[in-house]
């Protein structure tokens, strides 16, 4: 939780102080969003999207068939592109076309992801990023960042009229800012060798920022 103050204003009889002020809210996730897909390669396009279709079909079952409902899943992209052999002093040719088709998912039962993550890979999935883990409803946590962060600015504020032989008067504004503070880096995750166990997920804290901008009036 931090505070800074910009340099003292006088307006009228009295002085003008603003103060900007953020304080973070932790909580545990409840949510969590996943990239899934299917790459697939042939020799002309056709055959490339055939087969993506087939693979994929598999992988929305799974889904299907793990709980998640129809509206937390969402297609992100679908694309065919042409591969291409390079040869010195030769144009490039194409040699085979690659489809991919990817969708988004929203987990909202967390103790289930892991087994979400095999289910995916299981059933054909090759490509998946994530998870990123939310706050399903984060206004809780931002109204106790917001209290923070105004009790921090009402302080800073005490502190410079105290310093000024002066009083705090009365908030001439409030202005709001801040938001989600994102984890780090996603981690990425391509098909693989697989055992018996399920993939760990350890979903940790996430944190919403609020800060506030407050013009104090001070006086005598």
């Amino acid at each position: 939780m931090t505070a800074s103050a910009q340099s003292p204003q006088t307006a009228n009889d009295g002085t003008l102080l603003s103060v900007t002020a953020d304080a973070t809210a932790s909580r545990a996730p409840d949510i969590a969003t996943l990239s899934s897909g299917v790459v697939t390669q042939a020799a002309d396009a056709n055959g490339a999207m055939r087969a993506n279709a087939e693979q994929m079909t598999k992988v929305m079952a799974a889904i299907n068939a793990a709980g998640i409902a129809e509206r937390d899943v969402q297609t992100a992209g679908i694309s065919l592109y042409p591969q291409y052999r390079y040869a010195e002093n030769q144009p490039p040719a194409i040699t085979g076309y690659q489809a991919s088709n990817t969708v988004n998912v929203k987990v909202r039962d967390l103790s289930k992801l892991g087994k979400v993550l095999d289910a995916l890979v299981a059933s054909g999935a090759n490509q998946i990023n994530g998870p990123t883990f939310e706050i399903d409803e984060p206004e809780a946590a931002y109204d106790e960042a917001r209290r923070s962060a105004l009790k921090k600015a009402q302080a800073r504020a005490d502190m410079y009229a105290a310093a000024l032989g002066l009083r705090v008067r009365r908030i001439v504004s409030i202005g709001e800012g801040g938001g989600f503070n994102p984890p780090g880096p996603m981690p990425m995750m391509k098909m693989a060798a697989m055992d018996a166990r399920e993939t760990p997920v350890s979903p940790g804290e996430t944190s919403l920022t609020a800060s506030l901008n407050v013009v104090f009036e001070l006086g005598k």
